[in-house]
C-alpha cells in the first residue's frame, strides 16, 4: 500500500518541487496541495494522508497551529514539519503541537523519502542534538517530575524508554536489548499505548518530565 502525501506550503513552486521528488518512488502517492494551514486542515480531514509535509511560516494560519488543530482533531496523520530556519524554538513549538518530526527545507531528496517513510511507520524523525535540545528546553518549563507518568510501565519497558529518549532506532535498540526487531516494535508500542501519546517523540517528552531520562547539565560545544 502506497504512502499517501499531503504537501502543505504557501509557495506554488516548493509544493511542485516536492511533488516532483515524491512522485518518482513507487510506494508514495501526493494526494493533495494545500496553500495555508486552513486548506491543510480540511484536506487532512477530507483525505486522510498517512503523512502531511507541514510548513511552519503560512498566511491565513500557520503551520504550527495547524498541527495542533489536527492533531486535536483525533486524525492518525503524522506531520512532518519543514521550514527554511533551524530556530529552536520552531523544533518546540512543533513538537508540542504534535508533529512527528522536524527538517529542513534544504534536505536531500533521498533523506526526505527516508524521512517521509519514518514517519508513516510510526517512528520519530528528531535527530539527537534536536532531541537534547529539546529535553533542554523542557528541562527549564518543568521544575518536578512526576514519576506516576510512567507507573504503568514494566522494567523491560522503561529501559526501552530510556534508550529510546536517546533517539535510538528499532534496530539499535535491537542490538542494545539483545532481543529481535519485532519484540522491540511490540515494547515500543505497547508503551506508547499505556502512556496514552501518538509517537516516539512524545514518549521522550514524557520519560523527560518523569524523571526517567535527564537533559546533558551542560551540552558540550554542540556536538553529539
Amino acid at each position: 500500500m502506497s504512502i499517501r502525501v499531503l504537501i502543505a506550503d504557501d509557495q506554488a513552486l516548493v509544493r511542485s518541487g516536492f511533488r516532483l521528488i515524491l512522485e518518482t518512488r513507487p510506494d508514495i502517492e501526493v494526494v493533495g496541495e494545500a496553500a495555508n494551514g486552513e486548506q491543510a486542515i480540511v484536506l487532512a480531514n477530507e483525505l486522510e494522508p498517512h503523512v502531511i509535509l507541514m510548513d511552519i511560516r503560512m498566511p491565513t494560519l500557520d503551520g504550527i497551529e495547524a498541527t495542533r488543530q489536527i492533531v486535536a482533531s483525533g486524525s492518525k496523520t503524522r506531520i512532518l514539519v519543514l521550514t527554511t530556519f533551524d530556530v529552536d524554538e520552531y523544533v518546540y513549538e512543533a513538537i508540542r503541537a504534535g508533529a512527528s518530526g522536524f527538517l529542513l527545507k534544504d534536505v536531500r531528496p533521498a533523506d526526505l523519502i527516508d524521512a517521509i517513510r519514518l514517519i508513516a511507520d510510526g517512528n520519530a524523525l528528531l535527530g539527537p542534538t534536536v532531541t537534547r535540545r529539546l529535553l533542554d528546553r523542557f528541562a527549564t518549563a518543568n521544575a518536578q517530575p512526576d514519576p506516576t507518568i510512567i507507573s504503568g510501565l514494566t522494567e523491560r519497558e522503561r529501559e526501552t524508554l530510556q534508550l529510546l529518549a536517546s533517539g535510538l532506532s528499532n534496530a539499535e535498540l535491537a542490538q542494545k536489548l539483545f532481543l529481535s526487531e519485532t519484540t522491540v516494535k511490540t515494547h515500543v508500542s505497547s508503551i506508547l499505548r499505556k502512556l496514552g501519546v501518538r509517537d516516539r517523540v512524545q514518549a521522550v517528552i514524557a520519560a523527560y518530565n518523569a524523571g526517567l531520562v535527564q537533559p546533558q547539565p551542560s551540552p558540550s560545544n554542540g556536538s553529539h
